[in-house]
């Protein structure tokens, strides 16, 4: 049950970073892509979360989806605060 949860969670977020990316293309609206930016970012991290406990259990690689994570919401708070027109 875990594992399909994992999958649907990477999968979820990397269809709204296409779909956002697009949007972007398409708009060329500044926060389109700094959301997309940071559903990307959710995207890998949820795969890294996959990775880690259903693939290489035995690999801890719970530094680096936490940073992504972080990452991802500070891509998403410049482009609310700082990259408003």
């Amino acid at each position: 049950m875990a594992t399909g949860v994992y999958l649907l969670c990477a999968l979820t977020s990397a269809l709204c970073a296409a779909l956002l990316l697009r949007e972007y293309r398409r708009s060329r609206t500044r926060l389109l892509l700094w959301s997309s930016i940071s559903f990307l970012g959710f995207a890998i991290s949820n795969t890294y979360a996959f990775t880690d406990f259903v693939i290489l259990p035995d690999v801890q690689l719970w530094p680096i989806r936490p940073a992504l994570t972080t990452l991802s919401i500070a891509a998403l708070l410049y482009g609310l605060v700082w990259d408003m027109d």
